[in-house]
């Protein structure tokens, strides 16, 4: 069954890291609401809500992608790239925990979550103001073994990797061109982001379906004109805070228990 470990938006969240966007007012119960209907947008599409409770001393938890990965075989506790996040691996390792052998990531290694696009068995990991060489290096040593190939691809402009392309399914990346060097993807056609919405290429694909923000109806229809099936869901407030539809959650395949 696909499943989703997501995690309660903190009272604090206006309060957390910001790196490419200015800093603006963010109506807390509102980012809670649209949390709560980005869960049943998921659940709608036949995912399973592991939902961690929110963690108020920790004003950036909501975006449990970034401290958690869940592979086929394993689960990685990732190294933050931002040091008021680091705390938030304690508890999202018990959560994993409970899927697959976890294993750590370790300085100097730097690592955020969604730094990392995975298409099929390649990992291109963004090289990024949150994650660095050693991170990589680090994350090839675990899962080469495993038969995964991991690709660094250069971040410019963004936070992260998932915040300049993703990887829509069916052979196609949708991507902003300018804030990471889409050269590095293999066997996949890039689609661009409308040009008036350069933050729209986050979107999470489940199934045949791609959950994305409500705010891009331009993009939304460039991906509907190439066949997608698109779901929007209000993340207004959650997006002043440099988030978007993948890191709200950590995604993948667990046993039906």
């Amino acid at each position: 069954m696909l499943t989703a470990i997501t995690r309660g938006v903190s009272d604090t969240l206006a309060h957390g890291e910001l790196t490419f966007r200015e800093r603006a007012a963010i109506d807390v119960p509102l980012a809670k609401r649209q949390h709560e209907g980005y869960e049943r947008a998921l659940a709608s599409l036949g995912v399973r809500i592991d939902h961690l409770p929110a963690e108020d001393a920790l004003a950036d938890a909501v975006f449990v992608e970034d401290v958690a990965m869940v592979l086929d075989e394993i689960a990685i506790v990732t190294a933050p790239g931002a040091a008021s996040r680091r705390a938030e691996t304690e508890s999202i390792a018990h959560a994993v925990a409970r899927y697959r052998p976890v294993h750590h990531l370790s300085a100097p290694a730097t690592l955020d979550g969604g730094d990392v696009v995975r298409v099929g068995r390649t990992l291109y990991v963004g090289l990024s103001s949150r994650t660095n060489e050693a991170g990589i290096d680090q994350l090839a040593a675990l899962v080469s073994p495993l038969g995964y190939i991991v690709t660094s691809v250069p971040v410019a402009g963004a936070l992260h990797l998932k915040t300049a392309c993703t990887y829509a399914g069916r052979g196609v990346l949708l991507a902003n061109p300018a804030w990471a060097s889409t050269t590095a993807f293999r066997e996949v056609e890039v689609l661009p982001v409308a040009d008036d919405e350069p933050w729209g290429a986050s979107v999470l694909a489940i199934g045949d379906t791609l959950v994305m923000p409500a705010s891009f109806p331009h993009t939304r229809a460039l991906l509907e004109s190439r066949g997608f099936r698109v779901l929007p869901v209000d993340l207004s407030e959650l997006q002043k805070a440099e988030g978007g539809p993948t890191c709200l959650s950590v995604v993948f395949d667990a046993t039906d228990d």
